[in-house]
């Protein structure tokens, strides 16, 4: 019977049920988009930091776990101290630049020969190493999103340069140059943002850590394990203020919403409440009514919704290819409870106030 009148009530007045039902798709698609873009361009770095395949990661003091925000302040004579340590490998020292042109993409300089010995060096798809200071390797991804080719020009930071290589994705930034090249483009000789270090033995890293933190007072020697854990949007100054921002706007709109969705409903349907009220219906029936219809929306306006978040993630990761968002289970599920939390407060007045109707004012009402 409920089901009935509610489906009823709501297809009596389909275009306020369409803005309804709207208006939460754009609540969860909000929480669920901007969560995703933070969360996948996060986990996104983070996987390819790892990817470098170090054991230890060494910044300047009170760095960043983010190279991005980590300046070349560091001199690259100091990858030959951390290479006489017991254990030790191979150091490869890493100039970061950052390019915000098109968004925000790392360009490492790098000195090849220790990069591959930390790395194992590159997957190549097409081209090879830079041999000037004005070539590039880029990823397949990068590639892709700049429809680069090798031999192509680019430019990056108001410089043309050459493409020379492309390489699977994966191994730290999207672009590589030499040092020279990087210096070039930066204007910062011999100093890096980075020291990535290999260890003979993995499971030694805690004690060559201690070894370097003795040598390099005061500088952030990380264990590229736990380095991963702390690489997520929470460790980013003011993205978490953020996301609860976004949360609290998203909720806002579902409440304003559903609320004068119902109250206009509550409005038209004077006489109907009254003719349930004057058959015996309490106002219990009244008030579940009015909520079993605004949660009915809220669930329409959830499918929708998560169903229109995985099309744009698909539509924009086919349109960026650089561009990663990462849409979880748990934020599918809190945006779902959001969407219902609005329906539940916006509905709750006009609820009340259909309950409080007076059976024979409300039969009289034209």
């Amino acid at each position: 019977m409920n089901k009935q009148m509610i489906i009823a009530g709501l297809k009596a007045r389909p275009v306020r049920t369409t803005v309804s039902i709207l208006a939460v798709t754009l609540e969860v698609m909000l929480i669920l988009v901007v969560v995703g873009l933070t969360t996948g361009i996060a986990n996104e770095t983070a996987k390819r930091t790892a990817g470098v395949g170090a054991e230890i990661m060494v910044q300047p003091p009170n760095s960043s776990v983010f190279l991005a925000l980590t300046s070349n302040t560091m001199p690259v004579a100091i990858a030959g101290k951390i290479r006489e340590l017991p254990g030790v490998k191979a150091v490869a020292p890493v100039q970061v630049i950052v390019n915000s042109q098109d968004g925000i993409e790392l360009i490492y300089g790098i000195d090849t020969e220790s990069f591959f010995a930390v790395s194992g060096g590159f997957s190549w798809h097409k081209g090879g190493l830079f041999k000037a200071s004005d070539e590039i390797v880029v990823d397949d991804l990068w590639a892709q999103a700049k429809s680069a080719n090798v031999g192509d020009t680019v430019e990056l930071l108001n410089q043309k340069l050459k493409v020379a290589g492309i390489v699977e994705q994966g191994r730290g930034a999207r672009v590589f140059t030499s040092m020279q090249g990087a210096g070039a483009l930066t204007g910062q000789v011999d100093k890096v943002a980075a020291f990535y270090v290999k260890l003979n033995d993995p499971d030694q890293v805690k004690a060559v850590q201690t070894q370097i933190q003795r040598l390099l007072v005061g500088y952030s020697v990380r264990d590229m394990k736990q380095l991963m854990s702390q690489m997520t949007s929470s460790s980013i100054p003011g993205l978490n203020a953020f996301i609860q921002s976004v949360v609290f706007v998203a909720l806002c709109i579902g409440v304003l919403v559903i609320f004068l969705s119902m109250y206009t409903t509550i409005t038209e349907r004077t006489r109907e409440i009254g003719i349930l009220r004057s058959l015996g219906a309490s106002k219990t029936f009244i008030v579940g009514l009015i909520f079993q219809e605004s949660i009915f929306i809220c669930v329409l306006g959830v499918v929708f919704g998560i169903g229109s978040s995985l099309l744009v993630q698909k539509l924009l990761e086919a349109i960026f290819p650089t561009l990663v968002v990462e849409i979880t289970g748990g934020w599918i599920v809190k945006a779902s409870i959001f969407a219902v939390l609005s329906g539940i407060i916006g509905s709750f007045y006009p609820s009340l106030k259909a309950a409080g109707q007076d059976p024979v004012e409300a039969l009289a009402y034209e």
